[in-house]
């Protein structure tokens, strides 16, 4: 009973990774021609990433990202690309959301993640990324990020625990969530949601805030600085609130 209940909440909010036609035409074209226009001849290529890519897209979140890759000898700074790219969303009539490594953007009621960065030089999908957070940057390989997650078999677990963030209003980047995920459930039969989710949830409470968590594709990166520690802690007293609820939905609904 409890495993068909998560799963039914899996399915609810869970979004199908193609993109239909009718939002190709209305929303990535015209997005797409106002990136090639932005960028001219810096741009390297424009492509699907995130969620959709890896598999685990909820109706709660965005409803896709776009990754924009800049060619490596693009002069600029990945702060004045970043600042760029806005200000020229913002000339073309929409509204952007300054998030961490994206700009969060809304188009005919359809959310959209665009996060502009630079290739490395080389035959490689290693990008380096502005953190507006930090006001830093980074670099990584969010292509090596989908398939990390695809081939985990813990997609289901990562949506609800996508669903369990976003309906209590934490903030949790995705690919930290993703890890955290699969290291938490490393091992862990594959046929158990219910369980599985209740482990993650433990986790969460008493190993999570000190873990630190390493970029897979790059061992300078650590992703577990996404978060602030208070940001971590709230992570923990909503894990260990959940716990303490005696039915699923008053967990995850």
């Amino acid at each position: 009973m409890s495993d068909a209940y998560v799963l039914s909440v899996a399915n609810k909010y869970r979004i199908n990774s193609v993109i239909d036609p009718n939002i190709q035409t209305k929303v990535i074209n015209p997005l797409n021609r106002i990136i090639i226009q932005w960028a001219g001849s810096c741009l390297n290529n424009v492509y699907l990433s995130g969620s959709r890519l890896k598999g685990t897209a909820i109706t709660l979140s965005s409803d896709f990202d776009l990754f924009i890759s800049l060619k490596s000898d693009t002069d600029n700074t990945l702060k004045e690309i970043y600042e760029s790219l806005s200000f020229s969303l913002e000339q073309a009539g929409l509204e952007t959301r300054r998030q961490n490594v994206s700009l969060g953007i809304n188009v005919g009621g359809n959310q959209v993640d665009l996060v502009p960065a630079k290739k490395r030089s080389g035959n490689t999908n290693y990008h380096s990324l502005y953190i507006s957070k930090r006001n830093t940057w980074t670099q990584t390989n969010v292509v090596e990020h989908a398939n990390i997650v695809r081939v985990s078999g813990r997609s289901t677990e990562i949506v609800l625990l996508k669903i369990w963030r976003k309906l209590h209003g934490l903030s949790f980047p995705s690919i930290y969530l993703e890890l955290t995920v699969i290291k938490a459930l490393k091992g862990v039969s594959r046929n158990d949601p219910a369980n599985n989710f209740w482990i993650l949830l433990q986790y969460l409470r008493d190993e999570f805030v000190d873990l630190i968590i390493i970029d897979p594709c790059n061992s300078a990166n650590i992703i577990s600085d996404d978060l602030y520690k208070y940001e971590k802690e709230a992570i923990r007293k909503q894990a260990r609130d959940s716990l303490s609820q005696k039915y699923w939905k008053d967990i995850i609904w």
